[in-house]
């Protein structure tokens, strides 16, 4: 019966979604042209209430099957087992094509209501094409779920237990990452959703940049948050001590950051000097479409990944007209309406609207390098021509050399006025940044005495990016030029968004220099220890104690024990794990990771050496990735500061501030 309430909560949902997307449309236009039709027009809030309320129990009926362990739903049965720890039943809900495909129209759903309930500001006719725009593509998604992709359908019979969840889902980490990518990702459809509507009125002026920006800096923010703990799983899960392999999933969540992050920055210049208007709402339609593109990656079936769903051709196909109607289409839009999108005022090369657009033309070359290097094979593949693989050499020779001059340029825009300036008096402020910048390289490389050129380039790069933007902030406040107290009411004045944006590059900042000491400083050693034996990583002595065999709640284990010791002294106990669950006989790698603030000792443990002829050895692997930790924080940064700047009162989707005016009436700040 719950399976039957939730399949009939998104027929009724689907039906709402087409009730929104097709007459507050039809209304605006009408209204557009004088003539009435305000009711159509109202039935866009109490649709889009609608529809997230029934998309809400279809994702509860879901969740309440897989927590009571229906085995009698087919994705109840292939996904889930009665083993299965309970906070594992909850993520299996989106572990697999069907449940994701919920989650991800509730939180379309739920961005739509969120315009209802907070976009109170926006004008009546642009709220309804917005809302329209976002029936519309619930209406496709969720068209294609009740075609292709029922997540409530039965099993008969039904079998006694269950498949199990794959257990490389079977994390915490794994477990809250995909619904933070699905709100980057669904977040999007809200810029491209403002985009359409400014093309359809004809009209994108500061009033829209500010009305956009929210939108699209909360999905950044969670866009960054999923990618950071995707890429924290691949470190500490997958047992190969990286970070980041390139995978194609990997970079289908990286091309929209990459075009989200460039959104995010000419939207500035919109608001501030009306420019750049017709490539911002570019920028947006973009955004989403990338998306797009990698939902169509995941769910098709053309790549092998372990991030990617196992899905039947029909569903590709599917994704694929649905993709092609979207992208077509709005680029068509954008076609015939952006030439009257006129642009503002004009600017030098050298000035801060300057720096901007050459990050902007940076980011989406970055960006299309990616897409470039991912669908290559594929189109390859597909006219007849020879398997390849493109991997990580081709994307470091790519896209690294494009990042080099974004940094470059980040450390000394907010140095530059609008509209023109001057490079040398901005350079004049940053001798002592660049200063500490090479005292800090310096350092690294006496300390790590040497080390590859490149990791000392991309060091400098980040210590420069690091204290410029220290730098920049110092120079908003005054500091040391001004008295104590007047810098300090600077401080108190700033806007939180100037707070945000010195966060964000800060972070950004932290990241670099955590990649660059977890790819290029990494320390490796593989060999067959026994019990006892010793191994020198980094400054650490690391000795093999034990290896015991353990069960877990679905799985069994062989769990090393190796201690830990630096300058004669334990520090640490580590106890990797090698396990094998019971119901798919599948085996995955739990590292053990021992943390400090220059670097992460990482310990695997395999299988028994070939070679030891029951001796009882086995083989290990141990690294030392000096500054890995930074990179986490980094990301944690960046994301505290896009935060910070959504908590701007001029940057929230809401009514602006008052203030009393002369004779005790409203004026709007």
């Amino acid at each position: 019966m719950i399976a039957e309430l939730g399949h009939f909560s998104l027929v009724l949902a689907f039906v709402l979604a087409l009730v929104q997307g097709i007459l507050p449309l039809a209304g605006a236009h009408r209204q557009a042209a004088e003539r009435d039709d305000g009711g159509w027009i109202s039935l866009a809030g109490p649709a889009a209430l609608g529809q997230f309320m029934f998309i809400a129990l279809a994702f509860a009926a879901l969740t309440a099957l897989f927590v009571s362990t229906d085995f009698s739903v087919m994705v109840v049965a292939a996904n889930s087992n009665s083993t299965l720890p309970l906070i594992y039943k909850i993520s299996a809900v989106w572990g697999h094509h069907e449940g994701s495909m919920v989650l991800w129209v509730l939180i379309l759903a739920l961005f739509g209501l969120c315009v209802v309930l907070f976009g109170s500001n926006l004008p009546t006719i642009f709220r309804a094409r917005v809302l329209g725009i976002q029936g519309l593509i619930s209406s496709g998604f969720l068209f294609f779920m009740l075609l292709t992709s029922n997540p409530f359908a039965r099993l008969v019979p039904a079998p006694a237990d269950g498949r199990d969840l794959n257990p490389l889902l079977q994390d915490p980490g794994l477990a809250f990452h995909p619904p933070f990518l699905y709100v980057g990702y669904v977040g999007f459809s809200m810029a491209f959703s403002f985009a359409i509507a400014a093309l359809m009125e004809g009209r994108v002026d500061a009033a829209w940049a500010r009305w956009v920006r929210p939108w699209t800096l909360a999905a950044w923010c969670s866009l960054t948050l999923g990618i950071a703990m995707g890429s924290w799983w691949a470190y500490y899960e997958l047992g190969w001590g990286g970070f980041w392999f390139w995978d194609p999933v990997e970079n289908a969540s990286l091309i929209p950051w990459l075009v989200g992050t460039a959104l995010l920055h000419s939207a500035i210049v919109v608001e501030k000097r009306n420019a750049l208007k017709s490539w911002t709402v570019l920028l947006a339609i973009l955004a989403f479409s990338f998306s797009l593109i990698g939902t169509f990656l995941v769910r098709s079936g053309v790549l092998t990944s372990v991030h990617a769903f196992a899905t039947d051709p029909a569903r590709g196909v599917f994704i694929l007209i649905l993709l092609v109607a979207v992208i077509g289409g709005s680029l068509a839009l954008y076609a015939r309406r952006a030439p009257t999108l006129t642009g503002g005022g004009l600017f030098s090369p050298v000035s801060r609207e300057g720096t901007l657009l050459l990050n902007n033309l940076l980011l989406t070359a970055a960006a299309a390098t990616v897409l470039l290097g991912t669908l290559y094979p594929l189109f390859l593949d597909a006219v007849g021509g020879p398997k390849v693989s493109v991997g990580p050499p081709f994307f470091n020779a790519t896209f690294l050399p494009l990042m080099a001059p974004m940094v470059v340029v980040m450390a000394v825009g907010p140095f530059l006025s609008w509209k023109r300036s001057d490079l040398s008096g901005a350079f004049s402020k940053l001798y002592a940044a660049l200063g500490l910048a090479v005292l800090t390289t310096l350092a690294a490389w006496y300390f790590h005495r040497g080390g590859p050129v490149l990791a000392l380039v991309a060091l400098l790069a980040a210590a420069w990016l690091l204290f410029a933007t220290l730098a920049e902030f110092a120079d908003r406040l005054q500091l040391f030029r001004a008295p104590w107290q007047e810098s300090l009411e600077r401080a108190c004045k700033l806007p939180r968004a100037a707070y945000g944006m010195t966060l964000a590059h800060a972070g950004l900042a932290l990241v670099i220099a955590g990649a660059t000491g977890a790819s290029l400083w990494r320390e490796e050693h593989i060999q067959s220890s026994f019990p006892g034996n010793s191994v020198r990583v980094g400054a650490y002595e690391i000795t093999l104690e034990g290896v015991h065999q353990l069960k877990g709640p679905n799985y069994v284990a062989n769990q090393a024990q190796f201690t830990v010791h630096h300058d004669g002294r334990r520090v640490a106990f580590l106890k990797p794990e090698k396990r094998v669950y019971s119901v798919s006989a599948t085996p995955t790698t739990e590292a053990a990771i021992h943390t400090t603030w220059l670097g992460d000792l990482y310990a695997v443990i395999g299988g028994p050496a070939k070679d030891s002829d029951g001796g009882g050895s086995w083989i290990t692997r141990l690294f030392f990735t000096p500054l890995a930790v930074w990179m986490w924080i980094g990301s944690l940064v960046m994301v505290a500061g896009g935060l910070l700047s959504l908590s701007d009162r001029r940057l929230r989707v809401g009514a602006p501030r008052h203030r009393k005016g002369i004779n005790g009436g409203r004026v709007a700040a």
